[in-house]
């Protein structure tokens, strides 16, 4: 007896050496699901896609990019994907605060931050372009804030930062 087929893929990975570290993506079901700060795993193969995201974020840290388009997949909640979709239409160069996104989506500030947090695919859906309201607020990447700090400033964000 053979086991039932799942639509579910493999995850494809494949990784490259930027100015923040080494970074992973992977993807699934022909979406992109995530961006960690690690080499792809030994053995891993990549996919058409995964080559287009590292395409396109290697042009985005030789400020040839300001807008990534790729097909992502952001598991969790409702209420995580509205986030991430709020994060995504920040275009470079700009920031948000928590409370920002917070009264767009009709929630409070710390679940909003919470989410941000959470958000699988950063840099790609930039959560380092949400800010607290008095000050940088946290960074989930590897790194913490200062790699927030040299995102921002590798895209002329948040002046006070430069």
């Amino acid at each position: 007896m053979q086991p039932p087929e799942t639509a579910t893929q493999q995850m494809a990975e494949a990784s490259l050496e930027t100015p923040v570290g080494t970074l992973c993506v992977g993807e699934q079901d022909g979406a992109i699901v995530r961006l960690t700060w690690q080499a792809a795993p030994t053995g891993a193969s990549g996919s058409a896609l995964t080559a287009e995201a590292l395409a396109q974020l290697r042009a985005y840290f030789a400020h040839e990019l300001t807008a990534f388009d790729l097909p992502l997949a952001v598991a969790g909640s409702d209420f995580q994907r509205a986030v991430c979709a709020a994060m995504s239409a920040i275009p470079l160069g700009e920031t948000r605060t928590y409370g920002d996104i917070a009264k767009e989506l009709g929630a409070a500030a710390q679940p909003v931050g919470n989410a941000c947090g959470a958000n699988p695919i950063p840099v790609i859906i930039p959560c380092h372009r949400v800010l607290g309201a008095s000050g940088l607020g946290g960074f989930s990447g590897a790194g913490g804030v200062e790699t927030k700090v040299a995102l921002l400033r590798h895209e002329g964000a948040a002046g006070l930062l430069i």
